[in-house]
């Protein structure tokens, strides 16, 4: 959050590949803060 808020990273960009990356992991369910936004943006 504090690198996005510098403007060093897009936030949007970084949550989906850490939930990509998740997924391609092997997880079935992802728990996070960032559910309903992400779930809007799909």
């Amino acid at each position: 959050m504090a690198a996005a808020e510098r403007g060093w990273i897009d936030r949007d960009r970084a949550v989906d590949e850490s939930l990509i990356g998740i997924r391609r992991a092997g997880a079935s369910i992802i728990l996070t803060y960032f559910a309903l936004e992400a779930a809007a943006r799909l």
